[in-house]
């Protein structure tokens, strides 16, 4: 695909584009006005720093995932002072495309989004001896790395395993679903692919991966499933009980969130698991590239990824780390499950403005098929 530098995202240009910019101006535009009270971590320079030249990192990582990271981080390198924000994936992306040269580094999981990015010439390189040994379909080029290994997983509450048997599968979940058991009506949730840049990441993954997807939306939208733009929503509602399933939660969030909640059971698909990872990137313009290029060379290293493993759901990928918490752990059991989001051109793709209309308008219309009967 031939290099560009640096420029805006193209505007919606399509005719009957004007549907999906209106199901995304009213999220974006609320994330704008809130976005100074985005929740954050501060750590003041320590040992001879220089407090007026920060790390300034946004992620789309919230404060209990990251904050082990910026700690081990912080210790490491007490000279610099961090300042860390948390976004949605959408957010994070239009804020940076409004400040270009405000972040020194941007975390997300949203992927088309940061692989927009970096071939659009958004961001620099690393060349440091961590980043020339990540393995090749971890990263792209230089400039873009996957630094997490998170399976996509269903949460579905014990009562209804007792009442209906087991569901281990997408099958299982739409065999549920097609039940039309009033039970599950209005107590399903799953994401808003038009409001989550992650959701909409899922949606277009699965659509390709499976042949009864569709099938398995319109069973959603015939249960009344609720739609969520984070899996922190989806979560908070089963953790209070107005969901009795959750379809498409991050599993990182799912598993460190209910570990006190035995009501509730995290299941990773045997028929198929999609896994995403959050990818990292330097901006071009970034303010203090010298600490930007140190922080993502320590998310790349032993060290910072032994924090992942070790403190944090998150997944460490570093072909060198075996046992809990890695990805060679989660794929010797799960093993031809495993469908990792390819870190490539087809990521580019599903940004198109023609294909995303499609996929959401008839992701729309299979969700609500049942409202035309």
């Amino acid at each position: 695909m031939t290099r560009r530098g640096p420029t805006r995202t193209s505007p919606i240009r399509c005719a009957g584009c004007w549907l999906l910019a209106l199901l995304l101006a009213v999220p974006l535009a609320l994330a704008s006005r809130a976005v100074h009270a985005a929740p954050s971590l501060h750590y003041p320079a320590t040992a001879g720093g220089d407090a007026a030249s920060p790390l300034v990192i946004h992620g789309a990582l919230d404060l209990p995932q990251v904050r082990p990271l910026l700690d081990a981080f912080h210790r490491d390198h007490p000279q610099f002072a961090i300042h860390y924000r948390n976004l949605s994936t959408l957010a994070l992306h239009e804020r940076f495309l409004g400040a270009p040269a405000e972040a020194d580094v941007l975390i997300s999981s949203a992927m088309p989004w940061q692989y927009r990015l970096a071939n659009d010439g958004w961001a620099q390189p690393l060349e440091t001896p961590a980043a020339r040994r990540w393995p090749a379909w971890a990263r792209w080029r230089s400039e873009l790395f996957a630094v997490t290994f998170e399976p996509i997983v269903m949460v579905v509450n014990e009562a209804i395993i007792a009442r209906f048997g087991e569901v281990r599968s997408h099958a299982d979940l739409l065999a549920l679903l097609e039940r039309r058991d009033e039970t599950l009506r209005g107590r399903v949730v799953t994401y808003d692919p038009a409001i989550s840049g992650a959701g909409y990441t899922y949606a277009i993954e699965e659509s390709r991966l499976s042949p009864r997807y569709w099938e398995l939306v319109a069973a959603l939208g015939e249960a009344e499933a609720a739609l969520a733009g984070t899996t922190g929503e989806m979560l908070e509602g089963l953790i209070e009980g107005r969901y009795l399933v959750g379809y498409n939660l991050l599993g990182s969030y799912a598993r460190e969130r209910l570990a006190d909640q035995p009501q509730l059971r995290i299941v990773v698909p045997e028929d198929y698991t999609l896994v995403t990872q959050r990818l990292a990137l330097i901006p071009r313009q970034a303010p203090h590239p010298a600490a930007a290029r140190r922080f993502v060379d320590f998310l790349l290293g032993e060290r910072g990824q032994s924090v992942l493993a070790r403190e944090t759901p998150l997944g460490a990928l570093h072909p060198a780390l075996e046992g809990p918490g890695t990805a060679a752990a989660l794929r010797r059991r799960l093993g031809e499950a495993l469908r990792p989001i390819a870190l490539g051109p087809g990521l580019l793709a599903t940004l198109d403005d023609l294909k995303r209309e499609a996929l959401l308008t008839r992701w729309r219309r299979e969700f609500l098929r049942r409202e035309r009967r």
